[in-house]
């Protein structure tokens, strides 16, 4: 039984990565590498800062790699990703507005509430 998993999951995989794989496909990835990075990218800032912080590059990579989904989802007529990363961009955006309006002080970080 668990051979028989293996080898259907080894089919699987293999068909999803190699035997369909094409432009869009190696489009996607790309698109949810970037997507995953804004992670990497707001852990280290955190990390430095000693307490949780979302720089502004997490919401560069979230448009980025949103945006790119995006692109794909429509390219492959997936509506639960074209609903999902449509909303999501619309946020990150409003973020980087709300980041752009804020004065900053001298340490280089927007002003606290």
């Amino acid at each position: 039984m668990i051979i028989q998993f293996g080898q259907d999951l080894y089919a699987y995989l293999y068909d999803v990565f190699f035997t369909r794989f094409d432009f869009w496909l190696l489009f996607g990835l790309i698109a949810q590498l970037l997507f995953t990075a804004r992670f990497l990218v707001q852990w280290i800032a955190s990390e430095r800062a000693g307490r949780s912080v979302v720089p502004t590059a997490f919401w560069f990579f979230s448009i980025i790699g949103g945006g790119m989904t995006l692109v794909y989802g429509i390219i492959r007529r997936e509506p639960i990703i074209i609903i999902g990363q449509s909303l999501a961009t619309f946020i990150y955006v409003r973020n980087l507005v709300l980041i752009a309006r804020t004065p900053k002080t001298r340490d280089g970080e927007g002003a606290r509430s």
